[in-house]
């Protein structure tokens, strides 16, 4: 649990009623500010006083005290709320900190994120002091329960205990549980998931689903069982279907998923035109691809698809904050909420020339102001890897009768190999790649070939993967072996060789799973990477999900796992880790 319960102590309440009764003055005055009210749902025009992170007073009065506060004229601007990321996956080379600090110069200032790597890869203890810290900084940061894995874990019973969920559950600033990729083992009697299910309503907490081509009867089910939203619909049907069974429907346009426009003009067709159930997000998109924008970008989408602009931005703010129930607190700018506000040159461009974030500029005319400070990240378990193993001769040798094979960036179907894997090297002329997914530990692998990824790529070592665990891709077993060498001693990356040479690399030396680059700089390295397997045969659209979805069993239809390759539609272990 969180050690301040409560958000403002007794004395802070205290002081922000001093403001309103003259003894104190605002820390910021924003005059002639013309806001979107979400009461009266118009544009409206008030002075906004602020005092430290919260807004004490919106109205027609100034202040009667002044002294020291900074006052700012918003004539010619327009002011909406701080944007909100209900469904932020914070891992994705790209740490929380790193995403929090770029997504503000967005206007996204709050984040509910999710918790995967924590409950994977921390104690614990580490973990709810890393929540603890994130509280410190200007984006406001929540979290989400993860109920299992996502793909077969060993040990899973220990990670995902029930004492473990527990805590996470009760803890303060867990706003929901899941998402809820395991949905079909809960329809099939997972008892022990449906507790944890009903622990969560118990404490009026929320329950997002993972419920890609469920159907209509499926959806009925899973809202019987406690599910409240869904982020999965790929078509105007499904999005019908959710509302009728009464969920809220999270909008998604992601690097893997950019089809926002196609969903909203396929709502459009089938007569859909009230938006107080829907949400937006970007469903942890990859760094290049946010370079466009957050939830900003997405208001904007809707925006120039005919949504009413109001509620375009009401689909990134207030339904957000009124899902989760926190709109005492967030999503409009209002007497009392949290002082997150982005300042309009034009209220057709959601994207903001200032932001403020608790109360603070984050960004000011354009000018990213540079508030997020630096973390120890070793405080809280996030060190590079220390791999005290190596790679041997031994562990190289392939010999499956099947493989996986790519159908687009994160699905993988079975098939039967059919080209010599016996020698060092596999030909050009095809795009089988050895494959394999070995502990970060070094007690086990799993060796098979993979199917369409690339067809000219010597090797590639990832410890970026969905468990922490380190996959190897490539035609060359010496490439394969040196990338490794190369990965070892950044302390966890992506790291490409050709003919013996390291040529393209992205350290990742927070737990060799995020980097402590800004995203700025990140997403620089991750387009040369993705470039560069291009160049080599790769040809969907987002290879960092693809290293991510190997191992992930809400996925079909053959996944490599710690347990080694199974078969989700049978939930089988086809052929078990090898222990080395």
């Amino acid at each position: 649990m969180l050690e301040q319960r409560y958000r403002w102590k007794n004395k802070h309440l205290r002081e922000h009623v001093s403001v309103l009764n003259g003894k104190l003055s605002p820390t910021l005055l924003l005059k002639n500010a013309r806001y979107l009210n979400q009461a009266f749902k118009k544009w409206m025009t008030a002075n906004i006083w602020i005092f430290g992170d919260r807004i004490v007073y919106v109205g027609d009065k100034l202040p009667d005290k002044t002294d020291g506060c900074e006052i700012v004229d918003c004539e010619g601007l327009t002011l909406v709320p701080g944007y909100i990321e209900p469904h932020a996956h914070p891992f994705q080379l790209y740490n929380p900190h790193s995403f929090a600090s770029y997504a503000a110069q967005f206007g996204t200032t709050t984040l509910i994120n999710d918790n995967m790597v924590l409950a994977l890869q921390l104690e614990k203890k580490k973990a709810f002091s890393f929540l603890k810290e994130m509280r410190n900084i200007p984006s406001t940061m929540y979290w989400w329960c993860r109920f299992d894995a996502q793909t077969e874990i060993q040990n899973e019973e220990t990670t995902f205990s029930h004492g473990n969920i527990k805590s996470w559950l009760e803890h303060d600033a867990v706003l929901q549980g899941g998402e809820l990729t395991g949905w079909p083992k809960l329809l099939d009697g997972d008892d022990m998931m449906l507790h944890w299910m009903q622990e969560t309503k118990r404490m009026r907490k929320q329950i997002e689903g993972h419920f890609p081509g469920a159907s209509e009867k499926t959806l009925a089910k899973l809202m019987l069982l406690g599910a409240d939203c869904d982020h999965e619909a790929i078509n105007g049907q499904e999005i019908y279907n959710r509302l009728m069974q009464g969920y809220t429907v999270s909008l998604r346009y992601s690097s893997i998923r950019p089809d926002l426009p196609l969903l909203l003009d396929e709502m459009h067709e089938l007569g859909i035109d009230h938006y107080d159930q829907f949400i937006f997000t970007t469903d942890g998109s990859s760094s290049s691809f946010s370079e466009q924008g957050i939830i900003d970008h997405m208001i904007r989408i809707a925006i120039e698809k005919g949504v009413p602009i109001i509620d375009a931005y009401n689909m990134g703010t207030i339904n957000v904050a009124k899902y989760y129930n926190v709109q005492y607190l967030h999503g409009n700018i209002a007497t009392g909420r949290i002082a997150n506000i982005n300042l309009l040159e034009d209220e057709k461009n959601p994207t903001p020339v200032s932001v403020i974030a608790k109360g603070k500029w984050v960004k000011k005319d354009g000018v990213n102001l540079n508030n997020y400070d630096e973390l120890a990240w070793e405080n809280f378990g996030f060190e590079p890897l220390d791999i005290q193993w190596d790679l041997t001769s031994h562990d190289m040798q392939f010999s499956m009768p099947f493989g996986i094979k790519m159908e687009n960036s994160v699905i993988t179907k079975p098939y039967s190999i059919a080209i010599d894997v016996s020698n060092d090297e596999l030909g050009r002329e095809h795009d089988e790649c050895f494959f394999m997914l070995i502990d970060r530990k070094g007690k086990w692998r799993v060796n098979t070939v993979l199917k369409g990824f690339a067809d000219d790529l010597d090797g590639l070592a990832s410890s970026y993967s969905n468990t922490g665990d380190i996959i190897l891709i490539g035609k060359s077993k010496e490439d394969m072996q040196n990338a490794f060498r190369r990965m070892k001693e950044l302390g966890g990356g992506i790291v490409v060789s050709e003919k013996g040479k390291v040529v393209n690399e992205i350290p990742l030396k927070l737990k060799g799973i995020m980097s402590n680059k800004k995203v700025e700089d990140l997403i620089k390295d991750e387009k040369s990477l993705l470039h560069y397997l291009k160049d080599k045969g790769y040809k969907f659209a987002d290879p960092i999900y693809t290293l991510l979805f190997f191992s992930s069993t809400h996925l079909p239809y053959i996944r490599v796992t710690q347990r080694g390759m199974y078969d989700v539609m049978n939930k089988t272990v086809l052929f078990p880790t090898m222990m080395r």
